[in-house]
């Protein structure tokens, strides 16, 4: 499908034809079953963010307790993102493969199980094993459990829904902050036991498994017409609307198996300029945020704040998250996908230049308000990163479009920590925050050349 073609209004169905399975999802309201979906997917969401977002904490307190071994911690944190970005394309293919919901629950018992052992390590080497399998856990679910929710999602609200299932992430990334600020300074274990705490998508992952429905476009391209049809009655109930007397054409399709889809087929039929561009956006998203969010209490230390103190900013830098998604939630259906998307992101680039020098001044309002604004615009852009990415692909390349997105995404995040020391070494926080500033810029140029779908219905 071209672009042009992509960027049209749908032509309604002829009064006469049943409409498809996939349209009755599309033009339904907004429902309890919905909203089940949605909170089951993003207390997930949720709980990754945890994850991640205690690893940064962690790395502060075994900067001090570990001090023999602080210069090998910044390949604990790429250790992860290396597992994230194998995780994020394998788990992509793999759901469109084995389905949504079976690969997101395997994914959250993965890391969560990995997670509560990392508790256990005795030395950087263990912690950088066990934080890779965490990453391979980590970066699998988080495309799958999105492409999951844009495929139910209504029509007409689909970009605000996914940004609310990111807006998840700011409620964990709280709870992380929280935890670091409670937990991990009242002794030198302190970092085991919040390890301990982010085990619990463990636990998580067997209601998950129980609980969420999968995917109707899933269930289609394996020929498992009975299951989707009971599957979007189930919605159609929920939302009052009665279901069509005569079961949709599909229905007299015999789908033995789908073909398997190769990462090639990311860039044929016209895909390369859509591939192209969100990779583009996802590395520098990736490369700015981690590069910035991982090291921010140990740069905070090394301004002289005590470790405390820093935990608390972060705290309170981490809270301006939530009201850069409900912000981006209501714009990226009134901007657009590229609108939205791209002025966040140049939000991010000006205020990480603010922080860059305020963290030199040491003056702790300018830290805070600089540090608030590049919160508020930088996950306001995930929120809409998120939402745009599965919206590119049909059905049999949408996980595996937004899987490997995600993962060479996760590459920026793998170079990212391991960049900052020697930037840091050459031109301290200034320099440091300039290039996350640049790195913003081209992205948001990147999102322009995206095309809009907003109100469009996904490819099949």
């Amino acid at each position: 499908m071209s672009d042009d073609l992509a960027d049209r209004p749908p032509t309604p169905p002829s009064p006469a034809a049943t409409p498809s399975r996939s349209d009755r999802l599309d033009d339904l309201p907004f429902t309890s079953k919905h909203r089940r979906l949605l909170v089951g997917s993003g207390v997930g969401w949720a709980l990754d963010a945890l994850d991640v977002g205690l690893l940064s904490f962690v790395i502060a307190q075994l900067a001090v307790v570990w001090r023999d071994q602080a210069g090998q911690l910044a390949w604990v944190a790429s250790a992860g993102f290396a597992g994230m970005a194998i995780g994020a394309a394998v788990g992509g293919s793999l759901a469109d493969r084995l389905g949504r919901k079976t690969v997101f629950a395997l994914t959250l018992l993965l890391y969560g199980l990995a997670t509560g052992l990392s508790a256990l390590s005795w030395s950087v080497g263990v912690l950088l094993v066990l934080r890779f399998v965490v990453g391979l856990g980590l970066g699998s679910e988080l495309p799958v459990a999105s492409t999951l929710v844009s495929e139910f999602s209504p029509r007409r609200i689909r970009g605000r829904v996914v940004v609310l299932l990111e807006a998840f992430w700011a409620v964990g990334s709280i709870g992380a902050a929280l935890v670091g600020f409670l937990v991990i300074p009242t002794s030198d274990d302190g970092w085991r036991w919040a390890l301990l705490i982010g085990a619990a998508p463990a636990l998580y992952a067997v209601f998950v498994r129980l609980r969420m429905p999968e995917s109707v476009r899933y269930l289609e391209s394996r020929g498992r017409h009975a299951e989707a049809e009971r599957t979007v009655r189930d919605f159609e109930e929920a939302a009052g609307v009665a279901a069509p007397a005569t079961m949709p054409s599909e229905e007299a399709r015999v789908v033995a198996s789908s073909p398997r889809t190769s990462v090639a087929e990311l860039f044929g039929a016209g895909m390369a300029r859509r591939t192209v561009p969100i990779w583009i956006v996802w590395f520098m998203t990736n490369f700015s945020y981690y590069g910035a969010f991982v090291w921010l209490p140990t740069l905070l230390v090394a301004q002289g704040f005590p470790l405390v103190r820093s935990f608390e900013y972060v705290l309170i830098i981490t809270l301006a998250q939530l009201p850069g998604y409900a912000a981006s939630a209501w714009l990226i259906e009134r901007w657009g996908r590229r609108g939205t998307l791209a002025s966040f992101l140049l939000g991010s680039a000006i205020a990480a230049g603010f922080f860059g020098f305020g963290a030199v001044s040491g003056s702790v309002t300018q830290i805070l308000v600089s540090g608030m604004l590049l919160s508020f615009f930088n996950l306001g852009a995930w929120g809409a990163l998120y939402a745009v990415t599965p919206e590119l692909y049909p059905t049999a390349l949408r996980g595996t479009g937004a899987g490997w997105a995600a993962g060479v995404g996760r590459l920026a995040s793998i170079a990212a920590p391991l960049s900052v020391p020697p930037v840091l070494a050459l031109g301290g926080p200034p320099t440091l925050f300039v290039v996350f500033g640049a790195v913003f810029v081209i992205g948001a140029v990147a999102a322009t050349r995206l095309p809009e779908l907003r109100g469009t219905r996904l490819a099949r």
